[in-house]
């Protein structure tokens, strides 16, 4: 399975990042390829503490929810909501400079596989969830995010 834990994974996804352009067009969904950037700034600062998440998961979600889009290898469909404070339309970060934005991931991402302790901030949907767990997660919703202006 793809994780940030593995240094080819996490450089494939460094490196298709990088073909992100300001222009890049979206295949499904409204945010711009600049706003995409800035929601996985945002979902990568929850992930460290940075950024709260107030929404509280289910039963459902922190369980099946969470086992199946972690662990089936299955590519997540288009359509997924995010939380408020993450989506780009109502309470995400607002895009600054491109360039900046971008170096903004690419640094968070860096923090992330380096920080190891992220067992102990909750997702939004799968509430508790082990190192291994988020760099799984953070792995799948970049590649998400990605495929989504073809990258």
């Amino acid at each position: 399975m793809r994780t940030l834990a593995c240094a080819a994974d996490k450089a494939e996804i460094l490196r298709r990042l990088q073909l992100v352009r300001p222009d890049s067009t979206r295949r499904w969904g409204r945010m711009s390829a600049h706003q995409m950037v800035c929601h996985l700034a945002d979902a990568f600062r929850m992930c460290l503490g940075e950024r709260p998440s107030a929404r509280e998961p289910n039963p459902l979600q922190r369980t099946l929810v969470k086992w199946f889009a972690l662990y089936v290898p299955l590519r997540w469909p288009s359509g997924i909501t995010t939380t408020p404070e993450n989506d780009q339309q109502i309470g995400g970060t607002p895009p600054g400079t491109f360039a900046e934005d971008l170096s903004a991931v690419l640094a968070l991402i860096q923090s992330m596989t380096d920080a190891r302790v992220l067992a102990h901030v909750p997702h939004p949907v799968f509430g508790r969830m082990t190192d291994a767990a988020w760099l799984r997660w953070g792995w799948l919703h970049t590649d998400h995010h990605l495929r989504q202006f073809s990258c």
